[in-house]
């Protein structure tokens, strides 16, 4: 008569679930571009969000481009202003642009929370992407990264549908109206940049590299991540003694 070994059986219990879990994760990296490991570690108080690629709105895109999907990130964002553990957000950009409507609302998004956040231009935060990196409370950007300023358009077609042209007008004065009231750059300034001639090869508008970026009061400072967690930590800290204060007077 064979005994049976219990442990035998939780091990093979636990390599069969092995693929399950492997295979789990495999899908969401698939499907998400990431897994649901924290990207901080589990001690941080500080959540990372990373916007690379190109930003992917209503329309998908062809599966070899690098995409953030902004129907991914809201979720994301709205986990961040509830979970309790985090308190603040560090946002960090390499991105090309993309859809319009849905960098605005990830840049709406971004500004009404109501945590501490820094966001951090690396290699390029372009056209679209200029609005997402002013929306934190503070934002960086590397010395070589690059920031491309140009008119909202369509295509590179001429427009001869008038409703259509004044439906970008408007959409243009919508991303106007947002960087100025989160930046230092007057809107002149900007519209300036933006309807400039000869600094794009094929197109008007403005590259603006590093610290031009931070002259023109686009964006805060100049530096690297640990400049910008650095800050995050700040304005965590002065959160907490803000709300400290106001406690202890509820209190008296």
């Amino acid at each position: 008569m064979v005994k049976s070994n219990p442990l035998s059986f939780q091990q093979s219990d636990q390599e069969q679930e092995k693929p399950d879990v492997k295979e789990s994760l495999v899908d969401k990296i698939q499907q998400l571009g990431q897994t649901n490991i924290p990207q901080m570690g589990q001690e941080s108080n500080i959540h990372c969000l990373t916007i690379v690629g190109q930003i992917e709105g209503h329309m998908q895109l062809p599966p070899q481009n690098k995409t953030t999907k902004y129907e991914h990130l809201i979720p994301q964002i709205v986990a961040i202003e509830q979970n309790s553990k985090i308190e603040g957000l560090l946002i960090i950009l390499n991105t090309v642009g993309g859809d319009v409507e849905a960098g605005l609302a990830i840049a709406e998004m971004i500004s009404s929370l109501s945590k501490p956040t820094v966001s951090i231009v690396l290699g390029g935060g372009h056209s679209i992407g200029v609005p997402i990196a002013v929306s934190a409370d503070y934002s960086f950007i590397a010395e070589t990264a690059t920031m491309t300023i140009h008119p909202v358009r369509l295509t590179g077609l001429v427009i001869g549908v008038p409703q259509t042209f004044e439906y970008l007008d408007k959409m243009q004065d919508r991303v106007v109206h947002f960087v100025t009231s989160h930046s230092n750059i007057t809107e002149d300034r900007f519209k300036e940049l933006m309807l400039s001639k000869g600094n794009l090869t094929r197109d008007i508008g403005t590259n603006v590299v590093g610290r031009d970026a931070v002259k023109y009061g686009l964006i805060n400072d100049v530096g690297g991540v640990g400049k910008a967690i650095a800050k995050l930590n700040e304005l965590i800290e002065k959160r907490r003694s803000a709300s400290e204060g106001s406690e202890g007077g509820l209190i008296q």
